[in-house]
Protein backbone atom coordinates (compact mmCIF):
# COMPACT_ATOMS: atom_id res chain seq x y z
CA UNK A 1 0.00 0.00 0.00
CA UNK A 2 2.78 2.41 0.96
CA UNK A 3 4.75 2.07 -2.31
CA UNK A 4 1.58 2.59 -4.32
CA UNK A 5 1.37 6.06 -2.79
CA UNK A 6 5.03 6.62 -3.61
CA UNK A 7 4.45 5.59 -7.21
CA UNK A 8 1.39 7.82 -7.53
CA UNK A 9 3.27 10.78 -6.06
CA UNK A 10 6.21 10.41 -8.41
CA UNK A 11 3.92 10.16 -11.43
CA UNK A 12 2.88 13.74 -10.80
CA UNK A 13 6.53 14.72 -11.35
CA UNK A 14 7.09 12.85 -14.58
CA UNK A 15 8.31 15.85 -16.62
CA UNK A 16 10.91 16.63 -13.96
CA UNK A 17 11.94 12.97 -13.68
CA UNK A 18 12.29 12.70 -17.45
CA UNK A 19 14.58 15.73 -17.51
CA UNK A 20 16.76 14.45 -14.67
CA UNK A 21 17.04 10.96 -16.14
CA UNK A 22 18.03 12.45 -19.47
CA UNK A 23 20.74 14.61 -17.92
CA UNK A 24 22.10 11.70 -15.87
CA UNK A 25 22.19 9.35 -18.86
CA UNK A 26 23.86 11.93 -21.10
CA UNK A 27 26.48 12.49 -18.41
CA UNK A 28 27.26 8.80 -17.89
CA UNK A 29 26.80 7.20 -21.33
CA UNK A 30 29.06 8.68 -24.01
CA UNK A 31 27.03 7.88 -27.11
CA UNK A 32 23.91 9.45 -25.55
CA UNK A 33 25.70 12.79 -25.18
CA UNK A 34 25.65 13.33 -28.97
CA UNK A 35 22.57 15.45 -29.56
CA UNK A 36 22.79 14.88 -33.32
CA UNK A 37 22.45 11.14 -32.71
CA UNK A 38 19.91 11.17 -29.87
CA UNK A 39 18.13 14.54 -29.49
CA UNK A 40 17.57 15.67 -25.91
CA UNK A 41 13.79 15.89 -26.35
CA UNK A 42 13.60 12.38 -27.82
CA UNK A 43 15.56 10.91 -24.92
CA UNK A 44 13.54 12.86 -22.38
CA UNK A 45 10.25 11.60 -23.84
CA UNK A 46 11.56 8.03 -23.82
CA UNK A 47 12.65 8.33 -20.19
CA UNK A 48 9.29 9.80 -19.15
CA UNK A 49 7.35 7.07 -20.99
CA UNK A 50 9.34 4.26 -19.40
CA UNK A 51 9.13 5.87 -15.94
CA UNK A 52 5.36 6.32 -16.31
CA UNK A 53 4.86 2.64 -17.03
CA UNK A 54 7.07 1.57 -14.13
CA UNK A 55 5.46 3.90 -11.63
CA UNK A 56 2.02 2.90 -12.86
CA UNK A 57 2.86 -0.65 -11.85
CA UNK A 58 3.66 0.47 -8.31
CA UNK A 59 0.75 2.94 -8.09
CA UNK A 60 -2.05 0.77 -9.46
CA UNK A 61 -0.62 -2.72 -9.58
CA UNK A 62 -0.75 -2.68 -13.39
CA UNK A 63 0.94 -5.48 -15.26
CA UNK A 64 4.39 -4.44 -16.53
CA UNK A 65 4.16 -3.05 -20.06
CA UNK A 66 7.40 -3.39 -22.01
CA UNK A 67 6.04 -1.60 -25.06
CA UNK A 68 8.06 1.54 -24.43
CA UNK A 69 11.19 -0.54 -23.85
CA UNK A 70 10.66 -2.36 -27.15
CA UNK A 71 10.15 0.92 -28.96
CA UNK A 72 13.37 2.28 -27.42
CA UNK A 73 15.29 -0.83 -28.45
CA UNK A 74 14.15 -0.52 -32.06
CA UNK A 75 14.87 3.21 -32.15
CA UNK A 76 18.39 2.86 -30.75
CA UNK A 77 19.17 0.15 -33.29
CA UNK A 78 18.04 2.46 -36.09
CA UNK A 79 20.16 5.28 -34.64
CA UNK A 80 23.21 3.02 -34.49
CA UNK A 81 23.63 3.29 -30.71
CA UNK A 82 25.54 0.25 -29.37
CA UNK A 83 23.34 -2.22 -27.49
CA UNK A 84 25.70 -2.13 -24.50
CA UNK A 85 25.22 1.65 -24.23
CA UNK A 86 21.45 1.27 -24.55
CA UNK A 87 21.33 -1.22 -21.68
CA UNK A 88 23.70 0.96 -19.63
CA UNK A 89 21.34 3.90 -20.12
CA UNK A 90 18.44 1.79 -18.88
CA UNK A 91 20.38 0.82 -15.80
CA UNK A 92 21.20 4.46 -15.08
CA UNK A 93 17.52 5.35 -15.46
CA UNK A 94 16.39 2.56 -13.14
CA UNK A 95 18.98 3.53 -10.52
CA UNK A 96 17.82 7.15 -10.54
CA UNK A 97 14.16 6.12 -10.41
CA UNK A 98 14.73 3.82 -7.44
CA UNK A 99 16.72 6.53 -5.68
CA UNK A 100 13.79 8.91 -6.17
CA UNK A 101 11.37 6.29 -4.84
CA UNK A 102 13.46 5.84 -1.69
CA UNK A 103 13.60 9.60 -1.17
CA UNK A 104 9.84 9.90 -1.72
CA UNK A 105 9.19 7.03 0.70
CA UNK A 106 10.69 9.11 3.53
CA UNK A 107 7.73 11.45 3.10
CA UNK A 108 5.33 8.53 3.61
CA UNK A 109 5.48 7.15 7.17
CA UNK A 110 3.26 4.24 6.17
CA UNK A 111 6.06 2.77 4.03
CA UNK A 112 7.88 0.10 6.04
CA UNK A 113 11.45 -1.14 5.65
CA UNK A 114 10.07 -4.50 4.56
CA UNK A 115 8.12 -2.80 1.75
CA UNK A 116 11.25 -0.97 0.61
CA UNK A 117 13.22 -4.21 0.54
CA UNK A 118 10.44 -5.88 -1.46
CA UNK A 119 10.24 -2.84 -3.74
CA UNK A 120 13.97 -2.98 -4.38
CA UNK A 121 13.71 -6.61 -5.37
CA UNK A 122 10.73 -5.84 -7.61
CA UNK A 123 12.27 -2.91 -9.42
CA UNK A 124 15.45 -4.81 -10.28
CA UNK A 125 13.36 -7.75 -11.46
CA UNK A 126 11.55 -5.25 -13.66
CA UNK A 127 14.90 -3.93 -14.88
CA UNK A 128 15.79 -7.45 -16.03
CA UNK A 129 12.47 -7.75 -17.82
CA UNK A 130 12.81 -4.34 -19.48
CA UNK A 131 16.43 -5.02 -20.43
CA UNK A 132 15.41 -8.28 -22.11
CA UNK A 133 12.68 -6.45 -24.02
CA UNK A 134 15.10 -3.71 -25.10
CA UNK A 135 17.72 -6.24 -26.21
CA UNK A 136 15.24 -8.44 -28.09
CA UNK A 137 13.73 -5.46 -29.95
CA UNK A 138 17.19 -4.06 -30.65
CA UNK A 139 18.45 -7.35 -32.11
CA UNK A 140 15.30 -7.82 -34.19
CA UNK A 141 15.58 -4.29 -35.60
CA UNK A 142 19.31 -4.77 -36.20
CA UNK A 143 18.65 -7.96 -38.13
CA UNK A 144 16.01 -6.21 -40.25
CA UNK A 145 18.35 -3.29 -40.91
CA UNK A 146 21.17 -5.66 -41.81
CA UNK A 147 18.92 -7.43 -44.31
CA UNK A 148 17.88 -4.09 -45.78
CA UNK A 149 21.49 -2.94 -46.05
CA UNK A 150 22.52 -6.23 -47.62
CA UNK A 151 19.64 -6.04 -50.09
CA UNK A 152 20.62 -2.47 -50.97
CA UNK A 153 24.27 -3.46 -51.23
CA UNK A 154 23.42 -6.45 -53.41
CA UNK A 155 21.25 -4.31 -55.69
CA UNK A 156 23.96 -1.66 -56.07
CA UNK A 157 26.58 -4.31 -56.79
CA UNK A 158 24.31 -5.89 -59.40
CA UNK A 159 23.78 -2.47 -60.96
CA UNK A 160 27.54 -1.93 -61.21
CA UNK A 161 28.12 -5.35 -62.77
CA UNK A 162 25.32 -4.92 -65.31
CA UNK A 163 25.64 -1.18 -65.89
CA UNK A 164 21.97 -0.79 -64.91
CA UNK A 165 22.29 2.03 -62.37
CA UNK A 166 19.27 4.28 -61.97
CA UNK A 167 19.49 7.76 -63.45
CA UNK A 168 19.83 9.37 -60.01
CA UNK A 169 22.66 7.07 -58.88
CA UNK A 170 26.08 7.42 -60.49
CA UNK A 171 28.69 4.64 -60.36
CA UNK A 172 30.74 6.77 -57.99
CA UNK A 173 27.81 7.27 -55.60
CA UNK A 174 27.22 3.53 -55.67
CA UNK A 175 30.90 2.95 -54.93
CA UNK A 176 30.74 5.21 -51.87
CA UNK A 177 27.71 3.36 -50.55
CA UNK A 178 29.47 0.04 -51.15
CA UNK A 179 32.63 1.16 -49.36
CA UNK A 180 34.72 1.23 -52.52
CA UNK A 181 37.04 4.05 -53.61
CA UNK A 182 35.63 6.29 -56.30
CA UNK A 183 38.64 5.78 -58.60
CA UNK A 184 40.53 2.71 -59.77
CA UNK A 185 42.36 0.65 -60.48
CA UNK A 186 39.87 -2.17 -59.99
CA UNK A 187 39.54 -5.78 -61.15
CA UNK A 188 36.55 -8.09 -61.47
CA UNK A 189 36.68 -11.68 -60.25
CA UNK A 190 34.46 -14.57 -61.39
CA UNK A 191 34.55 -17.92 -59.57
CA UNK A 192 32.73 -21.06 -60.60
CA UNK A 193 30.05 -22.24 -58.12
CA UNK A 194 30.38 -25.97 -57.38
CA UNK A 195 26.73 -26.30 -56.28
CA UNK A 196 23.89 -23.74 -56.41
CA UNK A 197 23.95 -21.60 -53.28
CA UNK A 198 27.44 -22.71 -52.24
CA UNK A 199 30.09 -19.99 -52.16
CA UNK A 200 33.31 -21.02 -53.92
CA UNK A 201 35.11 -18.14 -52.15
CA UNK A 202 33.76 -18.24 -48.58
CA UNK A 203 34.79 -15.32 -46.40
CA UNK A 204 36.65 -13.60 -49.23
CA UNK A 205 35.29 -10.10 -48.59
CA UNK A 206 36.21 -10.17 -44.89
CA UNK A 207 39.64 -11.64 -45.64
CA UNK A 208 40.41 -8.92 -48.16
CA UNK A 209 39.09 -6.22 -45.82
CA UNK A 210 41.47 -7.39 -43.08
CA UNK A 211 44.30 -6.87 -45.54
CA UNK A 212 43.09 -3.39 -46.42
CA UNK A 213 41.50 -4.36 -49.75
CA UNK A 214 37.95 -3.15 -50.35
CA UNK A 215 35.62 -5.34 -52.40
CA UNK A 216 31.98 -6.18 -53.03
CA UNK A 217 30.58 -9.57 -54.04
CA UNK A 218 27.48 -11.19 -55.54
CA UNK A 219 26.56 -14.86 -55.42
CA UNK A 220 24.81 -16.02 -58.60
CA UNK A 221 23.48 -19.52 -59.32
CA UNK A 222 26.56 -20.45 -61.36
CA UNK A 223 29.23 -17.95 -60.27
CA UNK A 224 30.41 -15.77 -57.43
CA UNK A 225 31.48 -12.43 -58.83
CA UNK A 226 33.36 -9.62 -57.13
CA UNK A 227 34.61 -6.10 -57.76
CA UNK A 228 37.97 -5.55 -56.04
CA UNK A 229 39.80 -2.27 -55.46
CA UNK A 230 43.50 -2.47 -56.34
CA UNK A 231 44.31 0.98 -55.03
CA UNK A 232 47.23 0.18 -52.77
CA UNK A 233 50.53 -1.26 -53.87
CA UNK A 234 50.10 -4.84 -52.62
CA UNK A 235 46.38 -5.16 -53.31
CA UNK A 236 46.73 -7.38 -56.38
CA UNK A 237 49.24 -9.72 -54.74
CA UNK A 238 47.12 -9.95 -51.57
CA UNK A 239 43.96 -10.58 -53.57
CA UNK A 240 45.48 -13.32 -55.73
CA UNK A 241 46.87 -15.05 -52.65
CA UNK A 242 43.49 -14.95 -50.94
CA UNK A 243 41.78 -16.30 -54.05
CA UNK A 244 44.24 -19.18 -54.44
CA UNK A 245 43.75 -20.21 -50.83
CA UNK A 246 40.06 -20.88 -51.53
CA UNK A 247 40.95 -23.68 -53.97
CA UNK A 248 38.29 -22.65 -56.49
CA UNK A 249 38.23 -22.07 -60.24
CA UNK A 250 38.68 -18.34 -60.65
CA UNK A 251 39.05 -15.88 -63.53
CA UNK A 252 40.32 -12.33 -63.04
CA UNK A 253 39.83 -9.41 -65.42
CA UNK A 254 42.51 -6.94 -66.47
CA UNK A 255 42.85 -3.81 -64.35
CA UNK A 256 40.53 -0.93 -65.22
CA UNK A 257 40.10 2.59 -63.89
CA UNK A 258 36.49 3.60 -64.55
CA UNK A 259 33.58 1.93 -62.78
CA UNK A 260 31.61 2.35 -66.00
CA UNK A 261 33.82 -0.40 -67.44
CA UNK A 262 32.73 -2.92 -64.77
CA UNK A 263 30.35 -4.86 -67.08
CA UNK A 264 33.10 -5.27 -69.71
CA UNK A 265 35.57 -6.32 -67.00
CA UNK A 266 33.07 -8.93 -65.81
CA UNK A 267 32.97 -10.34 -69.33
CA UNK A 268 36.77 -10.56 -69.36
CA UNK A 269 36.81 -12.27 -65.96
CA UNK A 270 34.29 -14.82 -67.20
CA UNK A 271 36.34 -15.41 -70.32
CA UNK A 272 39.41 -15.96 -68.16
CA UNK A 273 37.44 -18.47 -66.08
CA UNK A 274 36.23 -20.25 -69.22
CA UNK A 275 39.82 -20.42 -70.48
CA UNK A 276 41.16 -22.06 -67.31
CA UNK A 277 42.42 -25.48 -68.43
CA UNK A 278 41.44 -28.73 -66.73
CA UNK A 279 38.67 -29.11 -64.19
CA UNK A 280 40.59 -28.55 -60.94
CA UNK A 281 41.09 -25.39 -58.90
CA UNK A 282 43.15 -22.53 -60.23
CA UNK A 283 43.31 -18.77 -60.65
CA UNK A 284 43.94 -17.26 -64.07
CA UNK A 285 44.08 -13.64 -65.14
CA UNK A 286 42.77 -12.54 -68.50
CA UNK A 287 46.16 -11.02 -69.35
CA UNK A 288 48.05 -14.22 -68.52
CA UNK A 289 47.16 -15.82 -71.86
CA UNK A 290 45.46 -13.69 -74.52
CA UNK A 291 45.23 -16.72 -76.81
CA UNK A 292 43.31 -18.66 -74.19
CA UNK A 293 40.94 -15.75 -73.81
CA UNK A 294 40.34 -15.60 -77.56
CA UNK A 295 39.58 -19.31 -77.61
CA UNK A 296 37.16 -18.94 -74.71
CA UNK A 297 35.51 -15.92 -76.33
CA UNK A 298 34.83 -17.69 -79.62
CA UNK A 299 34.40 -21.43 -78.94
CA UNK A 300 32.69 -22.18 -82.24
CA UNK A 301 35.46 -20.51 -84.25
CA UNK A 302 38.10 -22.21 -82.11
CA UNK A 303 36.53 -25.61 -82.79
CA UNK A 304 36.61 -24.86 -86.49
CA UNK A 305 40.30 -23.91 -86.22
CA UNK A 306 41.04 -27.28 -84.59
CA UNK A 307 39.16 -29.12 -87.32
CA UNK A 308 40.90 -27.29 -90.15
CA UNK A 309 44.44 -27.38 -88.72
CA UNK A 310 44.57 -30.65 -86.79
CA UNK A 311 41.66 -32.61 -88.26
CA UNK A 312 43.88 -35.11 -90.13
CA UNK A 313 45.90 -35.81 -86.98
CA UNK A 314 42.71 -36.31 -84.92
CA UNK A 315 41.51 -38.83 -87.50
CA UNK A 316 44.52 -41.12 -86.89
CA UNK A 317 44.29 -44.19 -84.64
CA UNK A 318 44.17 -43.23 -80.95
CA UNK A 319 47.70 -44.33 -80.03
CA UNK A 320 49.40 -42.50 -82.93
CA UNK A 321 47.18 -39.44 -82.47
CA UNK A 322 48.15 -39.20 -78.79
CA UNK A 323 51.89 -39.56 -79.57
CA UNK A 324 51.88 -36.88 -82.26
CA UNK A 325 49.85 -34.37 -80.25
CA UNK A 326 52.01 -34.92 -77.18
CA UNK A 327 55.18 -34.45 -79.20
CA UNK A 328 53.87 -31.32 -80.88
CA UNK A 329 52.89 -29.88 -77.50
CA UNK A 330 56.31 -30.49 -75.96
CA UNK A 331 58.03 -29.15 -79.07
CA UNK A 332 56.11 -25.86 -78.79
CA UNK A 333 56.83 -25.75 -75.04
CA UNK A 334 60.53 -26.23 -75.78
CA UNK A 335 60.64 -23.30 -78.16
CA UNK A 336 60.95 -25.51 -81.22
CA UNK A 337 64.12 -27.30 -79.98
CA UNK A 338 63.84 -31.00 -80.79
CA UNK A 339 66.54 -32.05 -78.32
CA UNK A 340 64.80 -30.34 -75.41
CA UNK A 341 61.45 -31.83 -76.41
CA UNK A 342 63.10 -35.24 -76.52
CA UNK A 343 64.32 -34.82 -72.93
CA UNK A 344 60.79 -33.97 -71.82
CA UNK A 345 59.46 -37.05 -73.63
CA UNK A 346 62.33 -39.37 -72.64
CA UNK A 347 62.96 -40.29 -76.29
CA UNK A 348 65.77 -39.76 -78.80
CA UNK A 349 65.80 -36.39 -80.65
CA UNK A 350 65.48 -38.27 -83.94
CA UNK A 351 62.21 -39.73 -82.69
CA UNK A 352 60.90 -36.22 -82.13
CA UNK A 353 62.03 -35.16 -85.61
CA UNK A 354 60.36 -38.21 -87.16
CA UNK A 355 57.07 -37.44 -85.42
CA UNK A 356 57.22 -33.81 -86.49
CA UNK A 357 57.75 -34.87 -90.12
CA UNK A 358 54.78 -37.20 -89.72
CA UNK A 359 52.63 -34.24 -88.57
CA UNK A 360 53.77 -32.22 -91.60
CA UNK A 361 52.97 -35.13 -93.86
CA UNK A 362 49.47 -35.71 -92.41
CA UNK A 363 48.43 -32.06 -92.16
CA UNK A 364 50.16 -30.81 -95.30
CA UNK A 365 51.61 -27.92 -93.26
CA UNK A 366 55.34 -27.23 -92.93
CA UNK A 367 56.56 -26.43 -89.43
CA UNK A 368 59.05 -24.02 -90.99
CA UNK A 369 56.18 -21.89 -92.31
CA UNK A 370 55.35 -19.17 -89.73
CA UNK A 371 51.70 -19.04 -90.79
CA UNK A 372 51.28 -22.80 -90.55
CA UNK A 373 53.14 -22.78 -87.23
CA UNK A 374 50.78 -20.16 -85.83
CA UNK A 375 47.72 -22.09 -86.99
CA UNK A 376 48.94 -25.36 -85.49
CA UNK A 377 49.94 -23.72 -82.20
CA UNK A 378 46.59 -21.99 -81.81
CA UNK A 379 44.71 -25.16 -82.77
CA UNK A 380 46.70 -27.22 -80.27
CA UNK A 381 45.90 -24.70 -77.53
CA UNK A 382 42.23 -24.68 -78.46
CA UNK A 383 42.18 -28.48 -78.41
CA UNK A 384 43.23 -28.41 -74.75
CA UNK A 385 40.54 -25.93 -73.76
CA UNK A 386 37.54 -27.04 -75.78
CA UNK A 387 35.67 -30.33 -75.92
CA UNK A 388 36.46 -30.71 -79.63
Amino acid sequence: MGLSNVGAALRTRLPELGERMTERIRAEVESYADDSLIPFTSLRDSCADNADLLLGGFAYGAEPDVGAAQQTGRLRAEQGVPLADTLHAYRVGFELLWSEMVDEARRHPEVTDAELVAGSSEIWALFGRYAEAVAAAYREASAELALQREARRSALAEALFTGALADRTTPWEAARQLGLPERGPYAVVAASVPDPGQEPLPGIEAALRRSGVASVWRLLPDQQIGLVSLGHRDAERVSLRALRRRRARVGVSPRFDSLRDTPQALRFARLALAGLPGDGPGVTRFDDSPLAMLVAAAPAEASRLVEVSLGPVLALPAAERARLLQTLGHWFASGGVAAEAAERLFVHPNTVRYRLRRIEEVTGRALTDPVALADLGAALYALRLLPC
